[in-house]
């Protein structure tokens, strides 16, 4: 079964490949992966049918008790040859059903394969959270599914329909699973039942999965989204809507009858909420002109009776709900498959613009009437022989118990209901009405196309006198879905003269008066009732809050913001300090005088930089203080942090000063600093609790911290004595994973803001030889210049490039000489960090002020001179680096990230170390390096391009680069040098 859920997931990674290689027929060979789930199951039937189970188990989450657990005993086996049996024939339809040139129909094969799949692992799943994830995820794809014609406005609505209350229906249903696992101790839906809990907590998590069962099974009141999402394709309406995802509920309620019958509310509840259901979506069947609309509510009917029988929970009653969900499946899928061809064959679904299609396509009628014949429980069908089941398991339960009586009332009602609907659907599909012109086909009919509803009909009609051969696989799926065992009763096509015979033919003849009576309408369907439109509403609602809220708190306005969130954190980080009756410890201020000096420069610069009127001058201010932290740092004795904290500082100021090139110069200069006091009172105490949070959190330790014993583990276990890198690289690499997957989504955020249109940046990046021609084009210049002197060539690449006034002269000699010193001296941090100061995240800030030196000094063409290479790629392949030292020791039979080391005594050189840790310190080193190139790409590069473009002073087509402090440029950009 594991092989099977990966065939499925692999299907639907690769379907969109074999379509666009093959075309549609390669849904054929998409039909293959749920052919073998149905082979599967088959080849278990007899131990199945013997009363034993199939299990797989693979170990998942042992903390919590959750096990991939996978189970086949009767009712599961069921379900799974419908699912697989359907499905195989679906996607054998949708060969035929889409025309070669359809849009996205890769997309579409590969979520409906994935569907299949994970229908298949909903049925076959044990555990109940296992279980739920696929719930889950045939709700989201599903939703992928319906809003296949994205073009369309309705597809689009009817999918996030069925999303938005499917979901909710599961994240309910989720506390209820929840509450069952507190109350039996076990997450097996097996566990679950042999518990049988009947406690109050049961009775509440009862209730919460009748939300989820009623979701997503369609009953009211949320039974308006199966309507609507027949805007989705009609194999998707074939497979999902009638043989696959709404029978989840159903599926669910079956399982869990046996041990939750006795809880409070869960019989009660399905059965009114069941039997309602089928009432009104028989009802509203008869109203509607559309076929699929007949046939979505007919289905909302047949769920809510099939949900009501699964409650009964009698021998016979849960013997013929099983058999109604067999006989459901064949020929419902049947009739949507037989729509589906109508309206593709001959243009339209409006039964009152078909006429005299059943002389035209006898073959088609006959599958049809095939099909009617089973859900309307009319012989020889096997519909027949389930309603029959069913109504000799409620009369027999009725003398036991009186509310089995009004339920067989009720049945009786909705059968006739259904048979009505069903006359409806065949005379509108097929017979010929006057004044109507009868129909012509638009497509030429392929008999392929009818082999699928072909075949399902007539294992349906075959399946009522051959009852006997599926009775031993339905009895014993009927024992797993009641808390009584198996029934002693038997399908067959004929139990004599017994009272459930004399009731169908009551259903025959109240049914057919239905149809005459108002079966033969043509008016315009009926407008929206009370559920879709309280959902409307629900929705509408929403909007308005959220605008009104977003109006409220999103005034673009980042002091605002800011103050909220510091306002927050006042009052409940306060809160909590003040109720736990934390004290302050007795505290030292200074270890020397110099920590007393810089604290105090700290202090004064603070203080400036929210008194400076000027941006720039803020911004060196608040450097100030960063700066006077290094200074802590290394008067404490931590090198590492002291390195790692002025090169930050450094790529962060000279970022900042990027951004403040497109800011007025002047703090205020747009508009004024409201509530100054408020703002310093605000600060002064977010400062004061901070403060005051970290002396009581370091006070309240109880326990010895880890990092006591980090001095030892860096050598005895990451073989490397500086124990900050080996803390990152090593004894927390997870956490450094996990970090560098922040760096990147920023680097990609911070690009995305800027290259609005493309993650791909527009800097020309020349060749060698077009670096060597434009040398020579350089120096042959230079030559013509008056007071040109043999030999001189200009410093930089594209220091040219600038304008004359623009250029320093001294700036650029200085990046020529120390460009390449700080590139070795990032690779020397890189190796050496493992032992002494440095290592990736070091290393990889200097190679970026190295880069920054040579786009200050060049311009944004000296910089793609520098790095002719994309940001992105470089932040994946340091990703790749760090992901792959992580997972290459799986391979070798180890845990993740475990190191190891290699030494030798090497010439020259004398003994030499290497640690495998290192290859994740060089991910760590490109991180770095591809965020420091992309912030200058975007903030930089890219922002110099739109404000020469937005100024209009570079000639679109002459392609004559300028850097960030150009002629043209304005004057913040000359201030970026400086």
């Amino acid at each position: 079964m594991i092989v099977l859920l990966l065939a499925f997931a692999f299907g639907g990674v690769v379907m969109p490949v074999l379509i666009r290689l093959l075309g549609r027929s390669a849904f054929a060979i998409a039909a293959l992966i749920p052919t073998a789930a149905f082979v599967n199951a088959l080849a278990q039937l007899p131990t199945v049918v013997g009363g034993g189970v199939v299990r797989e188990v693979v170990p998942w989450i042992p903390a919590l008790g959750v096990d991939l657990s996978l189970r086949l005993d009767g009712l599961s086996t069921t379900m799974a040859l419908i699912v697989a049996g359907v499905g195989a024939l679906v996607l054998l339809y949708c060969a035929r059903y889409f025309a070669p040139t359809a849009p996205a129909l890769g997309r579409f094969a590969g979520v409906l394969t994935a569907f299949a799949g994970a229908m298949y692992g909903l049925v076959v799943a044990d555990d109940m959270f296992v279980m739920f994830m696929f719930w889950e995820a045939t709700s989201v794809l599903s939703y992928l599914l319906i809003a296949h014609l994205a073009a369309k406005a309705t597809s689009r609505r009817a999918a996030l329909q069925a999303l938005i209350v499917t979901t909710l229906g599961g994240l309910v249903m989720l506390v209820g699973l929840v509450l069952l696992r507190v109350e039996t101790g076990t997450s097996s839906l097996a566990g679950v039942v042999d518990a049988h809990p009947t406690g109050p907590v049961a009775g509440v998590a009862a209730v919460l999965i009748v939300v989820g069962v009623a979701s997503k099974s369609a009953l009211i009141p949320f039974h308006f989204w199966l309507p609507a999402a027949m805007a989705a394709p009609t194999p998707v309406s074939a497979y999902l809507h009638a043989a696959a995802m709404v029978k989840a509920g159903v599926y669910l309620a079956l399982r869990l009858t046996p041990g939750l019958s006795e809880a409070p509310g869960w019989r009660e509840t399905l059965l009114v909420l069941g039997l309602t259901t089928m009432l009104l979506g028989g009802v509203t069947a008869l109203r509607h002109s559309d076929l699929k609309l007949v046939l979505a509510h007919g289905t909302v009917s047949q769920l809510g009776f099939l949900t009501a029988m699964a409650a009964v929970d009698t021998p016979i009653a849960a013997l013929g709900a099983v058999a109604l969900l067999l006989s459901h499946a064949l020929f419902k899928s049947t009739l949507f498959l037989t729509v589906g061809v109508i309206d593709h064959d001959h243009g339209t679904r409006d039964l009152r613009k078909l006429s005299g299609l059943g002389r035209r396509r006898p073959v088609l009628a006959i599958t049809a009437l095939a099909a009617v014949l089973s859900m309307a429980g009319l012989p020889p069908a096997l519909g027949f022989v389930a309603k029959e089941t069913v109504l000799t398991g409620l009369i027999e339960g009725a003398h036991d118990d009186g509310a089995l009586a009004a339920v067989l009332v009720v049945v009786v009602a909705g059968s006739a209901l259904t048979l009505a609907y069903g006359l409806r659907f065949l005379w509108g599909a097929f017979a010929r009405k006057p004044g109507v012109t009868e129909c012509s086909p638009v497509a030429h009919p392929d008999p392929r196309f009818l082999a699928p509803p072909v075949l399902l009909a007539a294992v349906g009609l075959a399946l009522g006198p051959l009852s006997g051969l599926v009775d031993p696989v339905l009895a014993r799926a009927g024992a797993d879905a009641s808390s009584h065992g198996e029934a002693h009763y038997h399908l067959a096509l004929w139990h004599g003269l017994e009272p459930a015979l004399g009731l169908s033919g009551l259903t025959l003849v109240l049914g057919v008066a239905l149809f005459l009576l108002v079966g033969r309408r043509t008016a315009d369907a009926p407008g929206e009732s009370l559920a879709p439109r309280a959902y409307g509403a629900a929705m509408h609602g929403v909007d308005v809050v959220a605008a009104r809220v977003t109006g409220a708190t999103q005034r673009g306005s980042l002091p605002f913001y800011l103050g909220v969130i510091f306002v927050v954190a006042i009052g409940a980080v306060g809160t909590a300090v003040v109720a736990s009756g934390a004290r302050i410890p007795e505290l030292r201020i200074a270890d020397g005088w110099a920590q007393v000096a810089v604290s105090a420069l700290m202090i004064v610069a603070a203080v400036a930089a929210a008194r400076a009127q000027k941006r720039f001058t803020a911004v060196v201010l608040v450097g100030v203080t960063g700066t006077g932290m290094t200074a802590l740092f290394a008067l404490q004795g931590a090198p590492d942090l002291a390195l790692t904290q002025l090169l930050v500082e450094t790529v962060t100021l000279v970022a900042v000063v990027l951004v403040l090139r497109r800011l007025p110069a002047r703090l205020g200069e747009r508009n004024g600093s409201a509530m100054p006091v408020v703002r310093a009172i605000i600060g002064i105490a977010v400062g004061v609790l901070m403060a005051v949070v970290a002396v009581v959190v370091t006070a309240a330790r109880t326990a010895s911290p880890v990092s006591v014993d980090w001095a030892d583990l860096a050598v005895t276990f990451g073989h490397g004595k500086n124990v900050v890198n080996v803390a990152l690289v090593d004894l927390r690499g997870w956490d450094t994973m996990g970090e560098l997957s922040v760096l990147i989504a920023a680097a990609t955020g911070v690009a995305s803001l800027v290259f609005v249109r493309t993650r791909e940046d527009r800097l020309r990046r020349p060749g060698r030889r077009e670096q060597r021609d434009a040398l020579r084009e350089r120096r042959a210049t230079a030559a013509a210049t008056p007071g040109w002197e043999p030999g001189r060539s200009a410093w930089l690449l594209a220091g040219r490039t600038l304008g004359e006034r623009n250029r320093s002269i001294l700036l650029e000699v200085v990046v020529r000489l120390v460009f390449h010193a700080l590139v070795v001296f990032s690779v020397y941090l890189l190796f050496a960090g493992h032992n002494a100061p440095g290592g990736g995240f070091a290393g990889g800030l200097v190679v970026g002020l190295a880069l920054v030196g040579r786009y200050l000094a060049g311009g944004r063409d000296e910089l793609a001179a520098a790095a002719p290479f994309d940001a992105g790629r470089v932040l994946g392949l340091g990703m790749v680096f760090a992901a792959g030292t992580a997972a290459v020791p799986l391979f070798l039979g180890a845990d993740a990230l475990t190191s190891t080391w290699f030494e030798a005594e090497v010439p020259v050189l004398g003994h030499l170390e290497f640690v495998t840790s290192t290859f994740f310190d060089i991910g760590v080193y490109l991180v770095v390096i591809g965020l420091a190139l992309d912030v200058l790409r975007s903030l930089g590069a890219e922002v110099d391009r739109q404000y020469e473009v937005a100024q209009g002073e570079i000639d679109a087509g002459a392609g004559d680069a300028v850097g960030p402090t150009a002629s043209t440029a304005s004057a913040d950009a000359e201030g970026v040098r400086s």
